[in-house]
């Protein structure tokens, strides 16, 4: 079986949460494509959104997940890549319904709102949930590419 290869991306308020999921993840065979950024010093969200989001996009990974402080900022500017349905997670049955109903193939957490305890719920929800298709195929297929 391949080894999945995953893509992460945070800013300075997800990057404690990013380090500790990465390390998680590891643990348990996957790879880890970490697009940044690489300490807690003041950043912008969208210099490392748009590396994973382009990673999705040309299919060099299998899916992302990304965090900022209220999740939004990193969601808004992943999903401005062709391809790329970014969906803003903070809970675990809005991370499986993302998945289920929207084939979201990145993940975004609020760092700043959720515990590592939930972030984890949410990432394992991602991960082990596979689109449903049927009804919700033709209403993706209906959002708009450039």
């Amino acid at each position: 079986m391949k080894t999945k290869k995953i893509g992460m991306a945070c800013d300075h308020a997800g990057y404690e949460y990013k380090e500790k999921i990465k390390e998680m993840l590891q643990n348990q065979g996957f790879l880890i494509e970490d697009f940044g950024t690489y300490s807690t010093d003041s950043c912008d969200y969208p210099d490392f959104a748009h590396k994973l989001a382009f990673a999705v996009e040309n299919k060099t990974v299998a899916f992302g997940i990304s965090l900022c402080g209220s999740g939004n900022g990193i969601n808004i500017t992943a999903n401005k890549h062709q391809g790329v349905r970014s969906a803003l997670c903070w809970t675990e049955e809005i991370s499986r319904l993302a998945r289920l109903h929207n084939d979201a193939n990145i993940c975004a957490m609020p760092a700043r709102f959720i515990s590592f305890d939930e972030a984890k719920k949410i990432i394992y929800a991602f991960m082990n949930t596979s689109f449903e298709g049927g009804r919700h195929t033709t209403r993706i297929e209906k959002i708009p590419v450039k």
